[in-house]
């Protein structure tokens, strides 16, 4: 019985120091911009989370990052214009980003534990970038259009994955592949803390 507490304190330490990262690169990353809208830096800490913790981990650190994009005001441009749709989307891609990394995790950390961290790390910047165009394209298009047309660009989609999704999708995929040994790294030191307590 005294170990489950230990791991449970362990969990909701560990998941409060990654809630804190995760608010503190969805900050930094407010700044740094390709296009329109700002990168996601805090993906790596969600697929970290949701692989030492656990999905609810992963889902948590997901609905802690929606909560950060809607109140540094990265989503204000689509709030003004659709608020219900806006919140939905932002927290629907925090939530699946953090729920399919864990569970792909999960499913392939007992065959390969870097496959898992590799899968996971990949799985989640394409989920964000899969919910956030999805829900352009359901409850946005007619903006996304205009914008488009605004920018030089030929049509809705030209300009959702050229001019909007496009770049930040590639450089946070990027990221998270390039430091996926550092992810593996981490994930392995937090599972022998966790054996050794």
């Amino acid at each position: 019985m005294q170990s489950k507490t230990k791991i449970t304190v362990r969990n909701l330490v560990l998941l409060g120091i990654l809630s804190a990262i995760v608010i503190l690169l969805q900050m930094l990353g407010a700044v740094i911009r390709f296009g329109p809208f700002s990168i996601s830096l805090v993906l790596m800490p969600i697929v970290i989370g949701a692989a030492l913790i656990g999905t609810y981990a992963g889902i948590w650190l997901g609905i802690v990052f929606g909560a950060v994009v809607l109140l540094s005001g990265d989503a204000a441009a689509f709030l003004a214009i659709n608020p219900a749709a806006s919140v939905l989307i932002v927290m629907l891609r925090g939530i699946l980003a953090g729920l399919v990394s864990g569970l792909a995790y999960k499913l392939l950390s007992a065959k390969s534990k870097t496959v898992a961290a590799v899968v996971a790390g990949a799985a989640c910047p394409i989920i964000n970038t899969g919910v956030f165009v999805a829900g352009m394209y359901i409850f946005f298009l007619p903006t996304i259009q205009e914008w488009g047309v605004a920018a030089g660009f030929a049509d809705a989609t030209a300009y959702l994955f050229l001019g909007m999704a496009g770049f930040n999708f590639l450089f946070e995929l990027g990221l998270n592949l390039i430091l996926s040994p550092v992810i593996i790294r981490l994930i392995q030191y937090g599972q022998r803390r966790a054996i050794d307590n």
